[in-house]
């Protein structure tokens, strides 16, 4: 799928992974990137580092997990610009503990707690997967009104969604509930692929490795070198430019299809 001219949505865009995703899909030559964020001030960082060109840039700001805000980010994108034909949801949080821990002053166990399972997976699985969802269902209603049916090799990519999964999927101590959640998309993206291809669009995961992100720099740079970079072949944690260029290449070559690892030859330390 050619990436020049397309229509993107980006979401955690004020940041990061997101951030870079959209820097590098303006540089090969976007025509439209919708940048999602909760903060308006991350979003403004954001679309001042865009490289100037053709590339059109909106900003949106809002909660990810929000139905009515979704929607509207798309009703707004494709009433100027046309339907979106790649989307990365990239929005993601962390909120790490061990999954039961006995209390140190009381020695009773304490379990992580059900609320916040729920925030994580509904952030970090079920907003991606319903923000690819909504791009998905505005190519068929497209397609639908044009009389097309099945997509056929001839017409070309119709569309890609690269979910930002993570090394963690694997399972990494002290996070249950992220662990699940970008385990999650691994099923999700799989599932998508398959009934997606019947309108033209390919979905995959790309797993990154530790990325020099403020999520990763929050572990603290003490943990960071000790129980990290040890186990990291380059040897330094990955920067979010090497994975834009990662998540370009998967929308960009269509052989490219399930999951992707952008690892660094990460391994996790024996337990």
């Amino acid at each position: 799928m050619n990436i020049q001219d397309s229509i993107a949505v980006i979401t955690g865009a004020g940041g990061g992974i997101g951030r870079s995703v959209a820097v590098e899909l303006a540089r090969r030559g976007a025509k439209m990137i919708a940048l999602v964020d909760q903060s308006a001030e991350a979003l403004e960082g954001a679309k001042a580092m865009v490289p100037p060109g053709k590339t059109a840039i909106e900003t949106f700001q809002g909660d990810t997990t929000d139905e009515k805000f979704r929607a509207g980010v798309f009703d707004a994108v494709c009433a100027q610009y046309g339907v979106p034909n790649i989307c990365v949801p990239a929005a993601g949080i962390t909120r790490d503990s061990i999954a039961v821990k006995l209390n140190r002053e009381t020695r009773e166990p304490e379990i992580y707690p059900m609320e916040t399972f729920r925030k994580v997976v509904d952030v970090d699985l079920i907003a991606p997967v319903y923000w690819g969802l909504e791009m998905l269902a505005r190519i068929a209603k497209t397609r639908s009104a044009q009389g097309l049916k099945r997509w056929q090799p001839e017409e070309g990519g119709q569309g890609a969604i690269v979910f930002i999964g993570s090394v963690s999927s694997a399972g990494i101590k002290g996070q249950v509930a992220y662990s699940a959640s970008k385990a999650g998309l691994e099923g999700a993206s799989n599932t998508l692929a398959k009934e997606a291809n019947f309108f033209g669009v390919r979905c995959g995961v790309i797993h990154p490795g530790f990325t020099d992100t403020p999520m990763v720099r929050a572990l603290g740079e003490e943990y960071i070198r000790a129980h990290i970079l040890p186990h990291t072949q380059l040897g330094r944690l990955i920067q979010p430019e090497e994975i834009a260029d990662a998540v370009c290449f998967m929308i960009s070559n269509p052989v490219v299809t399930r999951e992707l690892w952008a690892d660094a030859g990460w391994r996790a330390a024996p337990v």
